[in-house]
């Protein structure tokens, strides 16, 4: 079925200002500022992962994930069972993550006899390479071939998403939380990024690929086992410069957040301090965390 917007269905567009021109009503609406999440009610979604849940979880109030410049944060929510699934996308496998996304939510909606697939993208802006246009678009078409009615809500992407700051274009929206007992979706910023924040940044750095990082029948943050092979070579970039850094391992160079080259450098210690993962994980086992009583996610 097709992608819907309005009960409508949408045509495939060759660029996001054609899309806006087309369905003018998905225009973003001025936006308010980030709301500061709670710790104690979140779980983090990092770059290529996801995680889905329902509103009978104890240990989540709310999915948020932030830092995206060029990468888009989607949402997709059943509004008749409110299973919701949050995944923050880079463009590496978009097909195939796509489909991912929608099994999180219809696999968790099956008694769900009323209601509907709601969808909302945020993220990107009018960068110099064109990366959010291309990852803006490959997400429109992959869930326009998708077998499920879904209907698009939200669509702050790329020239909606942009602002241009001391001559300079940046995303209006870094981050977002969906509260998965009411459905919102709202700008969010977040203080903490865990739980095994520099594992998993680790893991995507490394190449790895769109995981899902949360068992909601359990209340568990799972960490798959993973695998990174060991490159001494990349000492070189923690005596860097900050431009430098920016220059080569940033798509958005003058548009990230003040702390990613701290980030960029914390993950690459982690991994020259841990040549292999197979130590991070005994007997070949995943890590879990599950909510503890002050509300911190705490080692299962």
């Amino acid at each position: 079925m097709p992608l819907l917007t309005q009960s409508k269905r949408t045509e495939r567009v060759n660029s996001t200002a054609e899309l806006f021109s087309k369905y003018p009503h998905l225009k973003c609406e001025k936006c308010e500022s980030p709301e500061a999440v709670d710790t104690k009610q979140l779980l983090y979604v990092q770059q290529r992962e996801f995680a889905a849940t329902t509103p009978a979880d104890n240990s989540v109030s709310v999915l948020g994930s932030d830092d995206a410049t060029t990468c888009h944060l989607v949402v997709l929510r059943h509004t008749g069972s409110g299973a919701t699934c949050l995944a923050h996308c880079d463009g590496s496998s978009t097909c195939t993550e796509v489909p991912l996304i929608v099994s999180a939510v219809t696999s968790r909606s099956a008694p769900a006899k009323e209601g509907r697939l709601e969808l909302h993208l945020v993220g990107g802006f009018d960068d110099d390479r064109r990366t959010s246009h291309s990852l803006s678009l490959s997400i429109l078409a992959a869930f326009q071939k998708q077998t499920e009615e879904i209907h698009l809500e939200t669509c702050c992407i790329t020239d909606m998403n942009d602002i241009i700051k001391d001559g300079i274009h940046r995303p209006v929206v870094y981050g977002i939380g969906v509260n998965v007992k009411t459905g919102h979706v709202f700008p969010a910023s977040f203080t903490h990024r865990g739980p095994a924040e520099e594992l998993r940044s680790a893991r995507s750095f490394s190449g790895g690929q769109m995981v899902e990082v949360y068992d909601s029948s359990r209340e568990l943050v799972k960490i798959e086992p993973c695998r990174w092979t060991p490159n001494n070579d990349m000492a070189f970039w923690l005596s860097q410069d900050d431009e430098t850094i920016l220059q080569y391992l940033s798509t958005s160079p003058h548009a990230e957040p003040p702390h990613f080259v701290h980030h960029i450098k914390s993950t690459i210690q982690f991994l020259l301090d841990h040549p292999s993962a197979d130590g991070l994980f005994p007997g070949g086992q995943p890590q879990l965390y599950r909510r503890a009583e002050d509300g911190r996610w705490k080692r299962a």
